[in-house]
């Protein structure tokens, strides 16, 4: 199953033009059962790597462009009259997809972001008091503007934390935006791409994830970073317990994606910021990243020892 992590990313790289980090990013989210928020400014790949996965695992894949005036039942689905067969029919929303793609998502109300995040959550929806569970497995990558393109309606800080990571794309190098234009007339188009793995090996490979090893003192050194956070001068809002646990799933993830069966120290400070920084709330105008760097460095680990 191991080589279907690199079957996969070999598959990506033929429509997606460099991005190998985010990619692998991304990859976390999915593989540790999480989504992944892209803070990003237009233009950069969101939606093509969101499509991208989607064919590569063979996924269904559905799009909402959040904007004021979408309804909850736009992405849940709603229920109809049928006059043929005189009931009510459920007609299923993008929510019954493998990936969804919420875009702009803080340019939606509140009430429909919530319609959106608990079903990210509970992987079901519930409509005229009936629960409706979605396919499995069920991603949501949702898109943000930076704080300069802010939109009306920005995620609260319990909503963010429902995201397992957060990251930007970013934009790409000189070769890499001229290997884009020269890609135009190829046919290394995502219409092109074809499924490489399949719906039942992504699940597979979720629960492998679930059995890579995290030594006690690897999973101390977790605990000590989230708390840390919670008695920081610098930080009014600290990581939540649910942070500590995805962290852990997402650090099993990353060892898992780089080939081994047990995390390092190495993966818990690689993968941590793009847990932590979107679940902080600093003061004194401190940026995130730089306060989650300096964690980093402050607190101490013990040597892991694996059985």
């Amino acid at each position: 199953m191991r080589d279907a992590i690199d079957i996969l990313m070999e598959n990506l790289s033929q429509s997606i033009v460099g991005q190998t980090e985010s990619i692998r990013i991304v990859l976390v989210a999915l593989l540790s059962g999480g989504h992944a928020l892209l803070e990003d400014v237009p233009g950069v790949g969101k939606t093509l790597l969101a499509k991208s996965l989607a064919r590569s695992i063979n996924g269904r894949f559905q799009r909402v462009q959040c904007t004021p005036d979408l309804l909850p039942s736009d992405i849940t689905g709603t229920t109809i009259w049928n006059p043929n067969s005189r009931e009510f029919e459920f007609i299923p929303g993008p929510a019954f997809a493998n990936v969804l793609l919420a875009d702009e998502i803080n340019r939606a109300t509140p009430r429909t972001q919530s319609a959106l995040l608990e079903v990210m959550e509970e992987k079901q929806v519930t409509v005229d008091g009936e629960a409706r569970p979605v396919p499995q497995p069920f991603f949501v990558i949702a898109t943000q503007n930076p704080i300069e393109y802010q939109g009306t309606f920005p995620l609260p800080e319990a909503q963010m934390d429902r995201f397992a990571v957060c990251l930007s794309l970013g934009y790409p190098s000189a070769a890499e935006e001229l290997k884009m234009l020269q890609r135009q007339h190829s046919q290394e188009t995502v219409k092109s791409l074809e499924a490489c793995i399949s719906l039942e090996q992504v699940g597979e490979l979720q629960r492998l994830v679930s059995l890579v090893k995290v030594a006690p003192a690897l999973q101390q050194y977790i605990v000590d970073l989230v708390r840390a956070t919670r008695d920081h001068e610098d930080i009014s809002l600290g990581v939540s317990p649910r942070g500590c646990v995805v962290l852990q799933k997402a650090v099993q993830a990353y060892a898992f994606l780089k080939g081994r069966d047990h995390a390092i120290p190495d993966d818990v400070k690689f993968i941590t910021p793009y847990v932590f920084c979107h679940r902080l709330i600093p003061s004194h105008g401190r940026q995130a990243k730089v306060i989650v760097e300096r964690l980093l460095q402050s607190v101490a680990i013990e040597d892991p020892i694996y059985a």
